[in-house]
Protein backbone atom coordinates (compact mmCIF):
# COMPACT_ATOMS: atom_id res chain seq x y z
CA UNK A 1 0.00 0.00 0.00
CA UNK A 2 1.24 3.39 -1.03
CA UNK A 3 0.33 6.54 0.51
CA UNK A 4 1.41 9.94 -1.11
CA UNK A 5 1.18 13.17 0.87
CA UNK A 6 1.92 16.68 -0.66
CA UNK A 7 3.87 17.83 2.06
CA UNK A 8 1.00 18.72 5.21
CA UNK A 9 1.81 17.15 8.26
CA UNK A 10 -1.70 15.46 9.19
CA UNK A 11 -2.76 13.84 12.32
CA UNK A 12 -4.25 10.29 12.40
CA UNK A 13 -7.92 10.65 10.48
CA UNK A 14 -10.90 10.91 12.53
CA UNK A 15 -13.37 9.96 9.82
CA UNK A 16 -13.25 6.78 7.42
CA UNK A 17 -15.91 8.37 4.09
CA UNK A 18 -16.76 5.52 1.99
CA UNK A 19 -17.87 6.07 -1.41
CA UNK A 20 -19.01 3.19 -3.98
CA UNK A 21 -18.55 5.38 -6.71
CA UNK A 22 -16.36 6.68 -9.47
CA UNK A 23 -15.29 9.78 -6.92
CA UNK A 24 -15.20 12.28 -8.49
CA UNK A 25 -16.94 12.36 -11.54
CA UNK A 26 -19.67 14.81 -12.20
CA UNK A 27 -23.19 13.40 -11.02
CA UNK A 28 -25.34 13.74 -8.35
CA UNK A 29 -24.04 11.01 -5.73
CA UNK A 30 -20.24 12.30 -6.55
CA UNK A 31 -21.18 15.68 -6.28
CA UNK A 32 -23.20 14.85 -3.07
CA UNK A 33 -19.81 13.06 -1.81
CA UNK A 34 -17.80 16.34 -2.48
CA UNK A 35 -19.91 18.63 -0.80
CA UNK A 36 -20.68 16.75 2.97
CA UNK A 37 -16.88 15.94 2.76
CA UNK A 38 -15.69 19.72 1.67
CA UNK A 39 -17.80 21.07 4.80
CA UNK A 40 -16.87 18.23 7.08
CA UNK A 41 -13.35 18.81 6.30
CA UNK A 42 -13.48 22.80 6.77
CA UNK A 43 -15.53 21.79 10.56
CA UNK A 44 -11.86 20.20 11.08
CA UNK A 45 -12.17 16.68 10.73
CA UNK A 46 -9.61 14.62 9.72
CA UNK A 47 -10.80 11.97 6.68
CA UNK A 48 -9.64 8.93 4.98
CA UNK A 49 -12.10 8.63 1.28
CA UNK A 50 -12.14 5.50 0.22
CA UNK A 51 -13.75 4.63 -3.20
CA UNK A 52 -13.36 3.25 -6.55
CA UNK A 53 -10.42 3.85 -8.78
CA UNK A 54 -11.69 5.94 -11.62
CA UNK A 55 -12.30 9.77 -11.17
CA UNK A 56 -10.41 12.67 -10.28
CA UNK A 57 -8.83 13.84 -6.80
CA UNK A 58 -10.09 16.64 -5.39
CA UNK A 59 -8.19 19.42 -3.71
CA UNK A 60 -9.60 19.57 0.37
CA UNK A 61 -7.19 20.17 3.05
CA UNK A 62 -7.24 17.42 5.70
CA UNK A 63 -8.62 14.73 3.33
CA UNK A 64 -6.68 12.01 2.01
CA UNK A 65 -8.29 9.71 -1.12
CA UNK A 66 -7.79 5.86 -1.12
CA UNK A 67 -8.61 4.13 -4.31
CA UNK A 68 -9.22 0.00 -4.28
CA UNK A 69 -6.92 -0.95 -7.72
CA UNK A 70 -8.22 -0.42 -10.99
CA UNK A 71 -10.02 -2.98 -12.94
CA UNK A 72 -9.88 -2.06 -16.18
CA UNK A 73 -12.90 -4.16 -17.37
CA UNK A 74 -15.26 -2.84 -15.76
CA UNK A 75 -15.07 0.93 -16.71
CA UNK A 76 -16.79 2.92 -17.26
CA UNK A 77 -18.86 2.36 -14.10
CA UNK A 78 -23.14 2.83 -14.84
CA UNK A 79 -25.19 4.74 -12.56
CA UNK A 80 -26.89 2.70 -10.76
CA UNK A 81 -26.82 -0.69 -9.52
CA UNK A 82 -24.75 -3.39 -11.77
CA UNK A 83 -23.20 -6.55 -11.74
CA UNK A 84 -20.07 -4.43 -12.11
CA UNK A 85 -20.45 -2.37 -8.99
CA UNK A 86 -21.69 -5.56 -6.90
CA UNK A 87 -17.91 -6.86 -8.21
CA UNK A 88 -16.73 -3.77 -7.22
CA UNK A 89 -17.64 -3.68 -4.03
CA UNK A 90 -16.41 -6.62 -2.51
CA UNK A 91 -12.97 -4.82 -3.34
CA UNK A 92 -14.52 -1.91 -1.21
CA UNK A 93 -15.45 -4.37 1.57
CA UNK A 94 -11.90 -5.46 2.21
CA UNK A 95 -10.51 -2.25 1.61
CA UNK A 96 -12.97 -1.08 4.42
CA UNK A 97 -11.67 -3.70 6.48
CA UNK A 98 -8.00 -3.22 6.02
CA UNK A 99 -8.47 0.62 6.87
CA UNK A 100 -10.46 0.02 9.61
CA UNK A 101 -7.66 -2.93 11.20
CA UNK A 102 -5.36 -0.08 10.64
CA UNK A 103 -6.00 3.20 11.55
CA UNK A 104 -9.87 2.58 14.04
CA UNK A 105 -11.96 5.15 13.44
CA UNK A 106 -13.91 6.88 15.58
CA UNK A 107 -16.73 7.50 12.85
CA UNK A 108 -17.85 5.83 10.08
CA UNK A 109 -19.53 8.02 7.22
CA UNK A 110 -21.28 5.20 4.60
CA UNK A 111 -22.72 6.23 1.46
CA UNK A 112 -25.27 4.22 -0.03
CA UNK A 113 -24.32 0.69 -0.07
CA UNK A 114 -21.34 0.85 1.55
CA UNK A 115 -23.45 0.57 4.91
CA UNK A 116 -24.12 -3.02 4.48
CA UNK A 117 -20.73 -4.02 5.07
CA UNK A 118 -20.09 -0.86 7.27
CA UNK A 119 -23.30 -2.07 10.14
CA UNK A 120 -21.90 -5.54 9.94
CA UNK A 121 -18.15 -4.39 10.90
CA UNK A 122 -19.41 -2.13 13.35
CA UNK A 123 -19.61 -4.43 16.46
CA UNK A 124 -16.25 -5.45 15.72
CA UNK A 125 -14.64 -2.30 15.42
CA UNK A 126 -16.50 -0.08 17.90
CA UNK A 127 -17.25 3.41 15.36
CA UNK A 128 -20.28 5.44 15.13
CA UNK A 129 -22.11 5.14 11.86
CA UNK A 130 -23.57 7.57 9.60
CA UNK A 131 -25.86 6.23 6.60
CA UNK A 132 -25.62 8.64 4.21
CA UNK A 133 -29.29 7.71 2.46
CA UNK A 134 -29.09 9.24 -1.30
CA UNK A 135 -32.20 6.64 -2.36
CA UNK A 136 -33.77 3.52 -1.18
CA UNK A 137 -31.83 0.79 -2.26
CA UNK A 138 -34.74 -1.43 -2.80
CA UNK A 139 -36.54 0.72 -4.52
CA UNK A 140 -33.42 1.71 -6.79
CA UNK A 141 -33.24 -1.98 -7.64
CA UNK A 142 -36.67 -1.86 -9.43
CA UNK A 143 -36.62 1.62 -10.81
CA UNK A 144 -33.12 0.77 -12.80
CA UNK A 145 -34.17 -2.68 -14.04
CA UNK A 146 -31.84 -4.56 -12.38
CA UNK A 147 -34.17 -7.16 -10.87
CA UNK A 148 -37.87 -8.17 -9.89
CA UNK A 149 -37.25 -10.52 -7.89
CA UNK A 150 -39.35 -10.18 -4.75
CA UNK A 151 -37.05 -12.31 -2.60
CA UNK A 152 -33.83 -10.13 -3.62
CA UNK A 153 -35.38 -6.96 -3.20
CA UNK A 154 -37.05 -8.01 -0.01
CA UNK A 155 -33.39 -9.31 1.49
CA UNK A 156 -32.19 -5.40 0.35
CA UNK A 157 -35.09 -3.90 2.02
CA UNK A 158 -34.11 -6.26 5.40
CA UNK A 159 -30.75 -5.19 4.96
CA UNK A 160 -31.71 -1.37 4.50
CA UNK A 161 -33.97 -1.50 7.79
CA UNK A 162 -31.60 -2.93 9.90
CA UNK A 163 -28.87 -0.48 8.83
CA UNK A 164 -31.65 2.16 9.49
CA UNK A 165 -32.10 1.26 13.16
CA UNK A 166 -28.37 0.44 13.51
CA UNK A 167 -26.99 3.81 12.63
CA UNK A 168 -25.84 6.49 14.98
CA UNK A 169 -27.17 9.24 12.45
CA UNK A 170 -28.99 8.94 9.14
CA UNK A 171 -28.86 11.08 6.40
CA UNK A 172 -31.36 11.74 3.69
CA UNK A 173 -31.76 14.20 1.38
CA UNK A 174 -35.48 15.09 0.32
CA UNK A 175 -38.79 15.08 2.24
CA UNK A 176 -39.70 11.35 0.48
CA UNK A 177 -36.67 9.90 1.98
CA UNK A 178 -37.03 11.59 5.16
CA UNK A 179 -40.42 10.53 5.82
CA UNK A 180 -39.29 7.13 4.81
CA UNK A 181 -36.78 6.89 6.96
CA UNK A 182 -39.16 8.13 9.97
CA UNK A 183 -41.89 5.12 8.93
CA UNK A 184 -38.86 2.85 9.32
CA UNK A 185 -38.44 3.47 12.86
CA UNK A 186 -35.44 6.16 12.99
CA UNK A 187 -35.40 7.93 15.79
CA UNK A 188 -35.95 11.82 15.09
CA UNK A 189 -32.93 12.93 16.84
CA UNK A 190 -31.15 10.56 15.22
CA UNK A 191 -32.37 11.88 11.88
CA UNK A 192 -30.65 14.34 9.43
CA UNK A 193 -32.12 16.08 6.43
CA UNK A 194 -29.46 17.61 4.83
CA UNK A 195 -30.44 18.55 0.57
CA UNK A 196 -28.20 18.54 -2.02
CA UNK A 197 -27.82 22.51 -1.82
CA UNK A 198 -24.97 23.89 -2.56
CA UNK A 199 -22.60 23.85 -5.61
CA UNK A 200 -19.56 25.62 -4.91
CA UNK A 201 -16.70 24.76 -7.62
CA UNK A 202 -15.82 21.75 -7.23
CA UNK A 203 -11.44 21.73 -6.78
CA UNK A 204 -9.91 18.93 -8.83
CA UNK A 205 -6.42 18.22 -8.18
CA UNK A 206 -3.58 16.50 -10.64
CA UNK A 207 -4.71 12.69 -10.39
CA UNK A 208 -3.01 9.82 -10.72
CA UNK A 209 -6.42 8.08 -11.43
CA UNK A 210 -8.45 8.29 -14.89
CA UNK A 211 -9.28 12.08 -15.82
CA UNK A 212 -13.11 12.88 -16.44
CA UNK A 213 -13.57 13.31 -20.21
CA UNK A 214 -15.46 16.81 -20.84
CA UNK A 215 -16.57 18.93 -23.97
CA UNK A 216 -14.45 22.65 -24.48
CA UNK A 217 -17.41 22.90 -27.03
CA UNK A 218 -19.48 24.90 -24.17
CA UNK A 219 -16.79 27.73 -24.29
CA UNK A 220 -18.32 28.36 -27.71
CA UNK A 221 -21.87 28.83 -26.74
CA UNK A 222 -22.73 32.61 -26.88
CA UNK A 223 -25.69 34.47 -25.24
CA UNK A 224 -27.61 37.21 -26.31
CA UNK A 225 -31.01 39.70 -26.02
CA UNK A 226 -31.99 38.70 -29.46
CA UNK A 227 -31.32 34.56 -29.07
CA UNK A 228 -34.11 33.82 -25.72
CA UNK A 229 -31.87 30.33 -24.65
CA UNK A 230 -32.96 27.46 -22.66
CA UNK A 231 -30.37 25.47 -21.01
CA UNK A 232 -30.60 21.99 -19.77
CA UNK A 233 -27.35 20.79 -17.79
CA UNK A 234 -27.46 17.21 -16.19
CA UNK A 235 -27.14 13.52 -17.26
CA UNK A 236 -29.06 12.20 -20.15
CA UNK A 237 -30.16 9.40 -18.35
CA UNK A 238 -33.65 8.21 -19.80
CA UNK A 239 -35.47 9.49 -17.06
CA UNK A 240 -34.50 12.93 -16.94
CA UNK A 241 -36.50 13.29 -20.09
CA UNK A 242 -34.48 14.75 -23.04
CA UNK A 243 -36.19 13.51 -25.47
CA UNK A 244 -39.15 14.96 -24.20
CA UNK A 245 -37.59 18.26 -24.54
CA UNK A 246 -36.45 18.44 -27.29
CA UNK A 247 -39.78 17.22 -29.23
CA UNK A 248 -41.53 20.21 -27.01
CA UNK A 249 -39.03 22.87 -28.74
CA UNK A 250 -39.84 21.40 -31.93
CA UNK A 251 -43.73 22.93 -31.01
CA UNK A 252 -42.56 26.21 -30.20
CA UNK A 253 -40.40 27.37 -32.78
CA UNK A 254 -42.85 28.31 -35.63
CA UNK A 255 -43.63 31.33 -32.49
CA UNK A 256 -40.47 31.77 -31.23
CA UNK A 257 -38.00 31.61 -34.42
CA UNK A 258 -34.75 32.90 -32.49
CA UNK A 259 -34.94 30.96 -29.43
CA UNK A 260 -32.62 27.80 -28.81
CA UNK A 261 -32.17 25.01 -26.33
CA UNK A 262 -28.58 24.48 -24.77
CA UNK A 263 -28.25 20.68 -23.84
CA UNK A 264 -24.77 20.50 -21.59
CA UNK A 265 -23.94 16.52 -20.46
CA UNK A 266 -24.76 13.02 -21.32
CA UNK A 267 -21.66 10.50 -22.54
CA UNK A 268 -21.04 10.19 -26.63
CA UNK A 269 -23.74 7.71 -27.14
CA UNK A 270 -26.76 9.42 -25.71
CA UNK A 271 -25.63 12.79 -26.96
CA UNK A 272 -25.77 10.96 -30.52
CA UNK A 273 -28.72 9.43 -29.51
CA UNK A 274 -30.34 12.77 -28.55
CA UNK A 275 -29.35 14.76 -31.84
CA UNK A 276 -30.70 12.08 -34.16
CA UNK A 277 -34.12 13.18 -32.15
CA UNK A 278 -33.18 16.55 -32.78
CA UNK A 279 -32.69 15.85 -36.70
CA UNK A 280 -35.53 14.17 -37.17
CA UNK A 281 -37.50 17.14 -35.35
CA UNK A 282 -35.65 19.69 -37.75
CA UNK A 283 -34.13 21.61 -34.78
CA UNK A 284 -29.97 20.74 -35.89
CA UNK A 285 -29.18 24.57 -36.10
CA UNK A 286 -31.32 25.70 -33.17
CA UNK A 287 -29.97 22.42 -30.43
CA UNK A 288 -26.78 23.51 -28.86
CA UNK A 289 -25.29 19.74 -27.84
CA UNK A 290 -22.37 20.29 -25.35
CA UNK A 291 -21.28 16.70 -24.13
CA UNK A 292 -20.44 16.32 -20.21
CA UNK A 293 -18.57 19.98 -19.15
CA UNK A 294 -16.98 20.96 -15.71
CA UNK A 295 -18.96 22.39 -13.16
CA UNK A 296 -17.96 25.89 -13.73
CA UNK A 297 -19.50 25.63 -17.06
CA UNK A 298 -22.83 24.07 -16.03
CA UNK A 299 -22.85 26.99 -13.49
CA UNK A 300 -21.60 29.77 -16.24
CA UNK A 301 -24.20 27.98 -18.60
CA UNK A 302 -27.18 28.69 -15.77
CA UNK A 303 -26.38 32.13 -14.76
CA UNK A 304 -26.35 33.12 -18.69
CA UNK A 305 -29.85 31.20 -19.80
CA UNK A 306 -33.07 33.36 -20.01
CA UNK A 307 -34.64 30.07 -18.73
CA UNK A 308 -33.86 26.44 -16.75
CA UNK A 309 -35.08 23.09 -17.53
CA UNK A 310 -35.78 19.93 -15.36
CA UNK A 311 -38.08 17.98 -17.12
CA UNK A 312 -37.59 14.58 -15.22
CA UNK A 313 -40.22 12.56 -16.17
CA UNK A 314 -40.34 9.82 -12.54
CA UNK A 315 -38.46 9.76 -9.42
CA UNK A 316 -38.98 10.53 -5.73
CA UNK A 317 -35.33 12.18 -4.92
CA UNK A 318 -35.24 16.07 -5.39
CA UNK A 319 -32.51 16.31 -8.21
CA UNK A 320 -29.58 18.29 -6.70
CA UNK A 321 -29.11 20.72 -10.33
CA UNK A 322 -32.64 22.12 -8.41
CA UNK A 323 -31.16 23.54 -5.60
CA UNK A 324 -28.59 25.16 -8.36
CA UNK A 325 -31.62 26.71 -10.62
CA UNK A 326 -33.27 28.06 -7.43
CA UNK A 327 -29.94 30.30 -6.86
CA UNK A 328 -29.52 30.85 -10.31
CA UNK A 329 -32.06 33.54 -10.14
CA UNK A 330 -33.53 31.95 -13.53
CA UNK A 331 -36.95 31.34 -14.54
CA UNK A 332 -37.00 27.58 -14.40
CA UNK A 333 -39.84 24.90 -15.70
CA UNK A 334 -40.23 21.92 -14.05
CA UNK A 335 -42.05 18.72 -14.21
CA UNK A 336 -45.48 18.47 -12.18
CA UNK A 337 -44.01 14.96 -10.49
CA UNK A 338 -42.94 14.45 -6.72
CA UNK A 339 -39.37 14.81 -6.69
CA UNK A 340 -39.49 18.32 -8.12
CA UNK A 341 -43.05 19.14 -5.89
CA UNK A 342 -41.90 18.14 -2.44
CA UNK A 343 -39.70 21.37 -3.14
CA UNK A 344 -41.39 23.53 -5.29
CA UNK A 345 -44.34 25.18 -6.14
CA UNK A 346 -46.17 27.52 -8.88
CA UNK A 347 -44.67 30.29 -7.15
CA UNK A 348 -41.09 29.59 -7.72
CA UNK A 349 -41.24 28.04 -10.99
CA UNK A 350 -43.70 26.68 -14.20
CA UNK A 351 -44.82 23.35 -13.37
CA UNK A 352 -45.46 21.61 -16.51
CA UNK A 353 -46.91 17.62 -16.82
CA UNK A 354 -44.30 15.39 -18.05
CA UNK A 355 -45.72 15.13 -22.05
CA UNK A 356 -43.67 17.27 -25.04
CA UNK A 357 -47.01 19.47 -25.31
CA UNK A 358 -47.15 20.11 -21.23
CA UNK A 359 -43.30 21.09 -21.59
CA UNK A 360 -43.61 23.14 -24.45
CA UNK A 361 -46.73 25.38 -22.85
CA UNK A 362 -44.02 26.12 -20.45
CA UNK A 363 -41.37 27.27 -22.53
CA UNK A 364 -44.41 29.84 -24.10
CA UNK A 365 -45.23 30.83 -20.75
CA UNK A 366 -41.93 31.89 -19.67
CA UNK A 367 -40.96 33.93 -23.12
CA UNK A 368 -44.46 35.10 -23.57
CA UNK A 369 -44.41 36.31 -20.06
CA UNK A 370 -41.18 37.95 -18.89
CA UNK A 371 -42.30 40.00 -15.64
CA UNK A 372 -44.55 36.97 -14.47
CA UNK A 373 -41.35 34.84 -15.21
CA UNK A 374 -38.84 37.32 -13.41
CA UNK A 375 -41.79 37.18 -10.24
CA UNK A 376 -41.20 33.50 -9.90
CA UNK A 377 -37.22 33.65 -10.19
CA UNK A 378 -37.11 36.01 -7.29
CA UNK A 379 -39.23 33.77 -5.65
CA UNK A 380 -37.10 31.07 -6.38
CA UNK A 381 -34.31 33.09 -5.26
CA UNK A 382 -35.83 33.92 -2.21
CA UNK A 383 -36.64 30.46 -1.23
CA UNK A 384 -32.88 28.99 -1.61
CA UNK A 385 -31.68 31.75 0.63
CA UNK A 386 -34.14 31.34 3.41
CA UNK A 387 -33.91 27.42 3.35
CA UNK A 388 -30.82 25.74 1.24
CA UNK A 389 -28.00 27.95 1.14
CA UNK A 390 -24.48 27.28 2.65
CA UNK A 391 -25.08 28.37 5.60
CA UNK A 392 -27.92 26.46 6.36
CA UNK A 393 -26.46 23.56 4.99
CA UNK A 394 -23.39 24.10 7.63
CA UNK A 395 -25.33 24.39 10.70
CA UNK A 396 -26.59 21.09 9.69
CA UNK A 397 -23.40 19.04 9.18
CA UNK A 398 -22.71 20.93 12.92
CA UNK A 399 -25.91 19.28 14.50
CA UNK A 400 -24.51 16.11 12.88
CA UNK A 401 -21.17 16.17 13.95
CA UNK A 402 -22.64 17.04 17.43
CA UNK A 403 -25.07 13.66 17.54
CA UNK A 404 -22.40 11.26 16.85
CA UNK A 405 -20.36 12.41 19.98
CA UNK A 406 -17.32 14.31 17.49
CA UNK A 407 -15.94 17.11 20.14
CA UNK A 408 -13.06 18.47 18.02
CA UNK A 409 -14.72 20.11 15.48
CA UNK A 410 -13.69 23.95 14.43
CA UNK A 411 -15.75 26.51 13.09
CA UNK A 412 -16.65 26.24 9.36
CA UNK A 413 -14.32 28.88 7.79
CA UNK A 414 -15.51 31.25 4.70
CA UNK A 415 -15.28 29.54 1.58
CA UNK A 416 -11.64 30.34 0.14
CA UNK A 417 -11.79 32.99 -2.47
CA UNK A 418 -11.71 31.82 -5.86
CA UNK A 419 -8.36 30.08 -7.12
CA UNK A 420 -7.18 29.54 -3.82
CA UNK A 421 -6.65 25.71 -3.13
CA UNK A 422 -5.69 24.18 0.39
CA UNK A 423 -3.40 21.17 0.48
CA UNK A 424 -4.46 17.99 -0.03
CA UNK A 425 -2.99 14.54 1.26
CA UNK A 426 -4.00 12.15 -1.18
CA UNK A 427 -3.11 8.33 -2.36
CA UNK A 428 -3.68 5.36 -3.35
CA UNK A 429 -3.91 2.20 -0.32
Amino acid sequence: MDDRHTGQTRRRADMLVVAPHPFFTPRGTPFSVYYRTLVLAEAGVQIDLLTYHPGQDVDIPGVRIVRIPRIGFLEPVPIGPSVKKLFLDVFMLFWTIGMLIRHRYGLVHAHEESVFWCRALKPFFRFRLIYDMHSSLPQQLENFGFTKSKILIGIFRFLEDSCLKAADAVITICPDLRDYALQQGVAEDKHFLIENSIFDDVRLATSPSAPVAVDSDAEDVVFSAQTPTMVYAGTFEKYQGIDRVIKAFAQITDRHKQARLVLAGGTPEQVAAMKAVAAEAGLSDQCVFTGRVPKTTALRLNREADALLSPRIDGTNTPLKVYEQLASGKPLIATRIWSHTQVLDDDYCFLVEPTPESIAEGMCAVLDNPDEAGRRARNARALYDRNYARPIYEAKIRALLSAVGYSDATPVPSPPEEGQAGTVSSGSE
